[in-house]
């Protein structure tokens, strides 16, 4: 069932927002290379800590997932594309990381995840991240009231696709709110003018996942949760939390 949300309920997913945009931030200024991924959740759990808000991800445990996820934050390195476990791996030079991160303050969750090189920045990967970021500017501003969800994939899709970039299946946004993961899923590829309508109240995670070989295949490492390229080039995820209103599209997770 998709619930759609009161104008005072959006600005309470906002604080939300709020914590897991200021996480995010806090967490990329100290991501240097030598930094491990362990140290970067510790300072994930005390800055949420501090906003007074929940780690949604520490302890999740989806149907599929073998073992409830390890940290606060998800920390996906180069080919890792979404759900890494921060351990004890130590950032190079040249790194391409990806964070995610989910908070609930007072029963509300709001998420968003970037994706950012630490050190000296290739090229590739510059141009990688830039079409993610489009890819996700774009989807939301196709948001729109009175439009359809295949109206937000497409424009993802499109972006992507004219990038190179290959675009895994069973990945990508969904519905949120009271909890992380609600109706309706938000794919990133679709039909215009297909799948749910967009009504003010709605409130999803947008979330393009691009690879840069261009193939659509991934892996999932025996821990059950790191989804990784199959072909072994970079990923890049970026997301918000978004809420439809009357006036367009609302970014809860902006800083």
């Amino acid at each position: 069932m998709i619930e759609l949300k009161t104008a005072t309920e959006i600005d309470a997913l906002r604080q939300a927002g709020r914590a897991a945009a200021r996480t995010l931030r806090v967490v990329r200024e100290h991501a240097q290379v030598g930094t491990t991924l362990r140290e970067l959740d510790e300072l994930a759990r005390a800055t949420l800590a501090e906003a007074g808000a929940r780690p949604v991800l520490l302890g999740h445990h989806p149907r599929w997932a073998p073992t409830p996820f390890p940290g606060a934050i998800a920390t996906s390195v180069n080919d890792a594309l979404v759900h890494g476990i921060p351990d004890r791996t130590r950032l190079s030079d040249g790194d391409l990381l990806g964070l995610d991160c989910a908070a609930a303050v007072h029963g509300w969750v709001a998420a968003a995840a970037t994706t950012f090189p630490v050190g000296t920045a290739q090229p590739a990967d510059t141009a990688l991240v830039e079409a993610a970021e489009q890819a996700l500017a774009d989807g939301i501003a196709a948001a729109q009231p009175g439009a359809r969800l295949g109206d937000l994939s497409r424009a993802i899709g499109v972006l992507a696709r004219s990038a190179g970039c290959g675009l895994p299946s069973g990945l990508g946004g969904h519905g949120i709110g009271r909890a992380l993961h609600e109706a309706p899923p938000v794919p990133n590829d679709g039909r215009p003018g297909q799948g749910v309508p967009l009504r003010p109240g709605l409130v999803l995670t947008v979330e393009p996942v691009l690879l840069a070989g261009g193939a659509d295949a991934t892996r999932t490492d025996d821990d059950g949760w790191t989804v990784r390229t199959g072909d072994g080039s970079r990923a890049a995820h970026v997301g918000h939390t978004v809420a439809i209103t009357t006036g367009g599209p609302r970014i809860l997770t902006a800083p």
